[in-house]
């Protein structure tokens, strides 16, 4: 059956290539809330993860595969037997799934990465595709490098990979090389020269190393293409990919122009975007697309006369559309429960009593701080309630003095067993010498390689987020907190590091426990 040719379908690959970008690393249960976000906004694929990189990929993949309902839920592997069983066995709990194969076909790819001829890639991506339909008969096949392959190479494998069994045909821009007009012809040769391409779904992958990756996704799409895959805030390797929220909403803005629709809520944009944000610790640049700060600020006289006349005059697109409130309400001390989680509401998440009754107490206890609650402050508590690594250790007592070249630190932390520890040290300044104390108290040290603070909100009295990215036992953890206190939101970000490295441990241990004991049983 032919695609709807008035539909594209939008693929999320932000918990697999965005994912690989430096930095954006996710834990399972973070997985998981991504997914689901994913699933809420809309998306009609969401590929997970690569099953056969590592037994927590495959894990991570099983879960959203078991977990979340609605989009189809796909799992990417090389042409190789061992990767496509892998991907198989992590996505049979989904209902409705999708393997995809890919394959290098570039000159430079066969010569330097496969060391193989023409026959032996087509001859290899045949044999992943009818391997993945044994599987399943949602296969999708990509030509790695797809934009600096020879076009009569690429149309051969293409044919032979249809013929084969693949529903959805996705060509990669692999590497941000190719350019608009460049990439269309190549859209517009594949559709005249490979015999039943028109049963199958042409799918458009682009990086953004050159910037260009939005632009050449939406040529693609004018070009034939009716699925895009891109990742929310265009995280992903290198430069990243193409940016979800920017694709959307251009083929939505510009409607009359594409004629094409997308099943994405788009009013659940700006909400998913803070999520992503906040699980992977990458900011949202002020200037960015659709969903930065300064996408809908207007600083500019001429331009703030003209928007009092007709907003029109200077926004495309209404606020609300991609679920940025345009709201007067501040929040303070003396705001209700009610308030509060219509607020919450207005915002786009949506909190069970539990939750909601944890954020109020941190809600009640930042007005203690601050005079004026925005909206930046909110969203940062929902954010960090929802992903915050809690206990074993809390912070009980942090005491610093600084001066200048020197400073001090003594700090009590709380274990969930019931002991406490303490710990004093000496630093350069009072997050380094806090950063002493914890270490000492709670028996782990670890090597800091990043550290990064910016403020939530304006104003003097702003939260501040602090992310601490470290190095232990050769593996990377990431955490991140916030306090109208600088040197508090560093402790506590320091300290989810630590209970992020407890919870590991532990894990470890079980399984080691685990696996003596089947060792034992089979003795």
């Amino acid at each position: 059956m032919a695609p709807d040719p008035d539909r594209v379908l939008i693929f999320d690959t932000t918990l697999r290539d965005g994912e690989q970008s430096p930095g954006c690393s996710m834990t399972q249960p973070e997985k998981l809330r991504v997914a689901r976000a994913l699933a809420d906004l809309g998306v009609d694929v969401i590929e997970a993860g690569f099953p056969a990189a590592s037994r927590g990929d495959f894990e991570a993949v099983n879960a959203v595969a078991r977990e979340v309902q609605g989009p189809i839920i796909c799992a990417l592997a090389r042409c190789t037997r061992e990767d496509i069983e892998a991907a198989a066995k992590a996505v049979a709990p989904a209902s409705n799934r999708r393997i995809h194969v890919f394959l290098a076909t570039s000159a430079i790819h066969r010569e330097f990465k496969l060391n193989m001829a023409q026959d032996e890639i087509v001859r290899r991506a045949v044999e992943g595709v009818k391997s993945a339909r044994g599987f399943c008969d949602n296969v999708e096949f990509s030509p790695e490098d797809a934009s600096r392959t020879e076009l009569d190479f690429l149309a051969r494998v293409v044919e032979a990979t249809i013929e084969a069994g693949a529903s959805t045909i996705n060509i990669p821009d692999t590497v941000g090389y190719t350019v608009p007009d460049e990439f269309g012809e190549l859209f517009r040769y594949l559709r005249q020269n490979v015999r039943g391409i028109d049963k199958v779904r042409l799918s458009v992958h682009c990086h953004d190393d050159l910037g260009m990756a939005v632009a050449n996704s939406l040529t693609a799409v004018v070009a034939g293409a009716r699925q895009i895959e891109c990742t929310i805030n265009g995280i992903g390797e290198r430069a990243g990919n193409c940016s979800l929220e920017e694709v959307v909403m251009a083929l939505a803005t510009r409607s009359q122009f594409f004629n094409l629709r997308t099943n994405v809520q788009t009013n659940r944009l700006y909400p998913t975007s803070r999520l992503i944000s906040s699980i992977t610790g990458q900011p949202i640049p002020r200037n960015k697309a659709v969903v930065g700060e300064n996408a809908f600020a207007h600083e500019s006289g001429i331009h703030q006369h003209g928007m009092l006349q007709n907003r029109m005059t200077y926004e495309i697109m209404r606020p609300e559309d991609v679920g940025l409130a345009r709201s007067n309400l501040v929040l303070g001390k003396h705001s209700g429960r009610h308030a509060f989680r219509e607020r919450v509401r207005e915002l786009g998440f949506e909190l069970d009593e539990l939750e909601l009754n944890r954020v109020f107490e941190e809600f009640k206890a930042l007005a203690d701080r601050k005079k004026e609650l925005f909206d930046g402050d909110i969203e940062a508590l929902v954010l960090r309630a929802e992903g915050a690594a809690h206990g074993p250790w809390t912070l009980q007592q942090l005491d610093v003095g600084s001066q200048l070249g020197s400073a001090s630190a003594a700090v009590r932390l709380q274990h969930a067993d019931g002991r406490t520890a303490q710990g004093k040290a000496s630093g350069d300044g009072p997050v380094d010498a806090a950063y002493k104390a914890i270490e000492q108290a709670s028996g782990i040290s670890v090597k800091v390689r990043k550290f990064e603070v910016h403020a939530v909100t304006v104003g003097e009295d702003a939260q501040g987020e602090t992310v601490v990215y470290v190095d232990y036992n050769d593996r990377s953890y990431r955490g991140s907190s916030l306090s109208t206190n600088i040197v508090e939101a560093s402790c506590k970000a320091l300290l989810e590091v630590i209970n992020r490295i407890e919870q590991s441990q532990g894990g470890a241990r079980a399984q080691a426990r685990e696996a003596a004991l089947t060792a034992k049983s089979a003795l």
